[in-house]
C-alpha cells in the first residue's frame, strides 16, 4: 500500500541526461510517459533491494585468529555506555548504534546473583528508551556464557521466603518468581533486536535468557543445559514457555527438560536453537557484531516494527496478526525512511550511507 511519501517520490521531477522534466515543462503526454518510466524504475530497484542477497559477517569470520582476538580485546576495552553502571553486567558502546552487554562475573562463571535479576531489568529498560541504540549483542565474559543461578547467593531468598503461614509465604514467592521472570521478558519486550553470542556453558538460567533473545549464535565449545530438575525444581522463568516455540520440537524439549542433559553446539544448530556455529568465541563475536552492524544500517522504524509484529504474531492467530499489522503500518508507512531507502537504491548507495533519524 503506497504512502503519501511514496506517491510524492514517484511524482517528483525526473532527471534525464542532466535536464529536469516536470509537469510545467513538458506536455501532458510526455509527463505520463515519464511517470510510468519512473514508476517502473522505482519498482525494479525496490525489488532489487528486497531480493539482493546479504552476506553477514562472512569476511569477518575469515580473519586470522590473532586479528579476531585483538578485535575482541579492543571491544572489551571499549567505552563504557553512559548511565549503565552495574555490579553483574558491563555495557559498552561497541560500534555506532550497537551496545554490547556482557554478563560480567567471570570469576563466578557469570552466575546470576541477586544484583543480576534487577540489573538486567534496569539495563534493558534503558536500552529500550535509548534512541541511539539499534541493536544489542549479549555475551559472557571469561570462559563461559553463564553457569546459571548463583545458588550460594540466592539460597536465603529462595529457601527461606518471608511470610507467617503457607498463604503469605506463597504470596511472597509468587511475587518473587514474577519479578525474576521479568528479568528475561524485558529482553523480549525491548524493541531493539538482541543477539545472543554464546560460548562455553549456557546452563539453567542461561537458557531462559537466550530464548528471550531474537537471534542466537554460538561457538563450537558451547553447550546448553536445562539444569533445573537437577536442583529439584521446574524451570520457572521462561525456558519451558519459550524453548518449544524456538525449536518447534516438543519431544526434544521434553527430553532436555526432564534429563538436564547437555545439548552440544552441533545439535543446537540442527534443532534450530542457534542459527550459526563458529570455531571459537572471537570469530563468533566478530560475526555477531557484523550482524548487529548490518541490522543497525536499516531503518529503525522498519526493524523495530518488524520485531514488535513478529512477537505479536507468534502469540496470536494469523488473522489477529494481520489486523495488528494493518493498524501498525497505517502510521508507520508515513515515515521518511521509505523515501530515504528507495533513494539510496536508485542512486546505488549502501544503506550504511543513509542517515536515519533516531527512534
Amino acid at each position: 500500500m503506497p504512502s503519501p511519501n511514496m506517491a510524492a517520490f514517484v511524482s517528483s521531477p525526473l532527471v534525464l541526461s542532466g535536464r529536469v522534466y516536470s509537469n510545467t515543462s513538458v506536455a501532458m503526454a510526455a509527463t505520463t510517459v515519464a511517470t510510468v518510466v519512473a514508476s517502473r524504475r522505482f519498482r525494479d530497484l525496490l525489488t532489487l533491494r528486497l531480493t539482493a542477497p546479504t552476506h553477514l559477517g562472512l569476511n569477518l569470520s575469515l580473519r586470522p585468529m590473532g586479528s579476531s582476538a585483538q578485535v575482541e580485546a579492543s571491544r572489551a576495552a571499549g567505552s563504557e555506555a553512559p548511565h549503565h553502571n552495574y555490579e553483574s553486567l558491563r555495557v559498552t558502546a561497541a560500534q555506532r548504534h550497537i551496545l554490547h552487554v556482557q554478563l560480567n562475573r567471570p570469576e563466578k562463571r557469570n552466575a546470576m546473583n541477586k544484583a543480576f535479576w534487577s540489573e538486567m531489568v534496569e539495563c534493558f529498560n534503558k536500552i529500550a528508551q535509548d534512541a541511539d541504540c539499534r541493536a544489542v549483542v549479549i555475551s559472557g565474559a571469561g570462559k563461559m556464557f553463564t553457569a546459571g543461578i548463583d545458588l550460594m547467593d540466592m539460597a536465603s531468598t529462595i529457601l527461606q521466603p518471608e511470610g507467617d503461614d503457607v498463604a503469605r509465604i506463597s504470596w511472597h514467592l509468587r511475587n518473587l518468581i514474577a519479578k525474576y521472570q521479568e528479568t528475561f521478558s524485558v529482553i523480549e519486550k525491548c524493541p531493539k533486536p538482541v543477539i545472543a553470542a554464546i560460548h562455553g556453558g549456557c546452563i539453567g538460567g542461561g537458557v531462559d535468557l537466550i530464548t528471550a533473545c531474537d537471534i542466537r549464535y554460538c561457538a563450537q565449545d558451547a553447550y546448553f543445559q536445562v539444569k533445573e530438575v537437577d536442583v529439584g525444581l521446574a524451570a520457572d522463568v521462561g525456558t519451558l514457555q519459550r524453548l518449544p516455540r524456538v525449536i518447534g520440537n516438543q519431544s526434544l524439549v521434553n527430553e532436555l527438560a526432564f534429563t538436564a542433559r547437555k545439548m552440544m553446539a552441533d545439535e543446537a544448530l540442527s534443532s534450530g536453537l542457534v542459527s550459526r556455529v563458529f570455531p571459537d568465541k572471537e570469530v563468533m563475536l566478530d560475526a555477531a557484531f557484523a550482524l548487529a552492524a548490518e541490522i543497525s544500517s536499516k531503518s529503525p522504524v522498519a526493524v523495530q516494527g518488524t520485531k514488535v509484529n513478529l512477537l505479536y504474531s507468534r502469540d496470536h492467530s494469523v488473522a489477529e496478526g494481520l489486523n495488528y499489522m494493518t493498524a501498525w503500518n497505517m502510521g508507520m508507512l508515513q515515515t521518511q525512511d521509505i523515501m530515504k531507502s528507495v533513494q539510496a537504491a536508485m542512486e546505488k548507495k549502501e544503506l550504511k550511507s543513509v542517515t536515519f533519524s533516531k527512534l
